[in-house]
């Protein structure tokens, strides 16, 4: 064989044996996600042909599956109470797939989860049709109906949970929205509502609660407090509250929304009155490296385990002093979910222990034999037990004494924070109250984004903290 031929083989083979490989590739490793994609027709097809499971808070279907009376397809999607649910279920469409539980459980609710297979083997030695599990909640029906009715027509979120065990409790996301309109089965009125829905001004379909990241403003102050105490300080110890923090290296300074108290206040005065000044000196003396770290612990920049897609928190890297002082307080570049408040809300409840939360306890069998269940688990322990207890005191006297106080409820103790955050001047102030119980033992994040209240009246305590009250209301 001469020279050019030779080559010519070699490069034949080599295209070949990277054919070969791309197919094994697709066929081993990409094979599952290819047949989960919600754009894969012949899987739609196949689980729009079989009974899907439902998807239940105690015994109440909020996700279910009827006979159609179509002649394409033979069942169809239906939420009885799709405006009070819409922020946990999310949508199954045809053409615009699964959000939410009905997409992080669709294995198991479409009946193709592994744990599902010895049942559809034995359904088709049965000549049965293969049918879905159903997923049972942890969710309060009370809670989720307070809190869609405390948000009303506001862009905002809510989440309640018990710090104890990581069960979710409530779950919504507002405005809410009907996902009926996206799973029926009339395709192009189902295209119509998807339309209107996506181009919506107050956009419904945005999970505020768990894939929106926000500055947290104050809440924020919580983490810098627990990185001090970790670091030696105490509750009793005198930080600087000036009028006015110069920024080093810039032109700008820091103000207080509130007045402090004193040109020098104890860290549980500064957390008390929202001091941004002592708050900013504080953010400065314990460096960006050290709140970087005890963000870190309390979860930011990672995933916090829900079984709901998620976006992870983040807290910049490479700060400078200004940098850090902003961001002490929730400003600069840090961006919080308001499940991510919430759980570093429930850890210093918890006494420094972070449980995974969860929304989902059992997934069970259409003979109501368990297939899964979720048991509570310890996700990470981000401060000692000595600094959780330092922070509850001062959190509890936030509410009794500052701040925090429209969260007082007759007969329970409550701790909280409340925060209002900057976001750009064309738009209000984002408003957030974060808080827990000693009994029952549930944390709760309330998080409005746009309201109608004059922007000089938004703050945490005002707009938020109620949100707060109505749910724990429920729950207690």
């Amino acid at each position: 064989m001469n020279g050019p031929l030779r080559k010519v083989s070699m490069f034949v083979a080599l295209m070949m044996a990277a054919l070969l490989l791309n197919m094994t590739w697709i066929a081993v490793v990409e094979s599952e996600d290819l047949n989960a994609h919600s754009r894969n027709r012949r899987v739609r097809d196949a689980e729009f042909a079989q009974n899907r499971g439902a998807i239940l808070v105690g015994n109440l279907p909020i996700a279910i599956t009827n006979r159609s009376e179509g002649m394409t397809f033979r069942w169809a999607r239906e939420y009885p109470e799709p405006e009070l649910w819409s922020s946990v279920t999310g949508w199954y469409s045809y053409d615009y797939g699964r959000s939410n539980l009905e997409q992080y459980y669709n294995e198991e609710l479409s009946g193709t989860g592994s744990v599902q297979a010895f049942q559809r083997i034995l359904d088709i030695l049965a000549g049965r049709t293969p049918q879905g599990a159903n997923i049972s909640t942890t969710l309060d029906a009370g809670a989720q109906a307070a809190a869609v009715r405390a948000l009303g027509d506001q862009q905002g979120a809510a989440i309640a949970v018990d710090y104890t065990t990581g069960e979710v409790l409530a779950l919504v996301s507002t405005p809410t929205y009907d996902p009926n309109r996206l799973s029926s089965l009339e395709l192009s009125s189902a295209r119509d509502s998807w339309d209107a829905l996506l181009n919506a001004p107050d956009e419904p379909l945005k999970n505020r609660a768990v894939r929106e990241v926000y500055p947290p403003g104050s809440t924020f102050k919580l983490v810098t407090a627990a990185a001090a105490l970790e670091s030696g300080w105490t509750k009793d110890s005198v930080l600087a509250a000036p009028q006015s923090l110069p920024l080093p290296n810039s032109n700008s300074t820091m103000g207080n929304s509130t007045n402090c108290g004193g040109t020098e206040v104890t860290l549980e005065q500064a957390l008390n009155t929202s001091c941004n000044t002592a708050f900013g000196s504080l953010g400065m003396e314990v460096g960006d490296d050290g709140l970087r770290e005890m963000a870190r612990a309390f979860g930011f920049d990672s995933d916090l385990g829900l079984d709901l897609p998620s976006a992870q928190s983040r807290f910049p890297d490479e700060l400078d002093e200004a940098q850090t002082a902003l961001s002490s307080i929730g400003q600069y570049d840090v961006a919080a979910s308001p499940l991510q408040m919430l759980m570093v809300t429930a850890a210093i409840a918890n006494d420094g222990t972070m449980m995974r939360p969860h929304l989902v306890k059992e997934v069970t069998s259409r003979d109501l034999r368990v297939l899964e269940s979720v048991t509570p688990t310890e996700l990470t322990r981000p401060i000692s037990q000595s600094t959780a207890r330092q922070l509850q005191e001062m959190m509890v006297t936030t509410v009794t004494d500052g701040t925090g106080s429209p969260a007082r409820m007759d007969g329970m103790t409550i701790g909280g924070k409340t925060g209002t955050a900057e976001s750009s001047p064309d738009r209000p102030n984002y408003a957030w109250f974060v808080g827990y119980a000693e009994e029952p033992t549930v944390a709760v994040v309330a998080f409005v984004q746009s309201t109608d209240v004059r922007p000089d009246d938004i703050s945490g305590g005002r707009v938020a903290a109620p949100i707060f009250t109505a749910i724990m209301e429920a729950l207690r």
